[in-house]
């Protein structure tokens, strides 16, 4: 079932997010990424855009079509991706737990910012647009 969900979601034109367009809204998300001509609206012809480039994608190989090979290398790169972030996620948790307890308290929690303070370089406590953009470009880059 979750293969499935996974493959209708490739072939309807949906694609996972990288995680620094995560940061935001999820409507403005999706519209930033497919709004093309900047009109504040998804055209028709911006979603064919976005099929077509997504077609392109998993026609690995170029020949016009996707077969199944070319979908089960898109599945395997998403489930890839998904264990990935499974153990970030683990990785993440384990350090968030500071006393060691096997439970992150909500102090716990809220005192871990570490993406936060990386990048905040002067250390005002306060992010400007130039270090949000600069963080945006380090996670984009890892998360390709």
């Amino acid at each position: 079932m979750k293969r499935s969900a996974i493959l209708a979601a490739l072939l309807l034109g949906f694609v996972p997010l990288s995680a620094a367009q995560a940061l935001g809204a999820p409507g403005q998300r999706i519209l930033q990424r497919l709004d093309t001509n900047g009109d504040g609206a998804i055209s028709k012809d911006e979603i064919l855009a976005a099929r077509q480039r997504i077609f392109k994608r998993l026609d690995r190989n170029g020949d016009g079509v996707i077969d199944e090979k070319e979908i089960d290398t898109a599945r395997q790169a998403i489930e890839d991706r998904a264990e990935a972030a499974e153990a970030r996620v683990g990785n993440r948790w384990r350090r968030m737990d500071r006393n060691g307890d096997g439970k992150v308290t909500e102090d716990e929690f809220q005192a871990s910012t570490p993406l936060f303070d990386l990048a905040d370089k002067d250390g005002d406590g306060k992010l400007s647009a130039d270090e949000i953009a600069a963080i945006r470009k380090i996670v984009a880059a890892h998360a390709n």
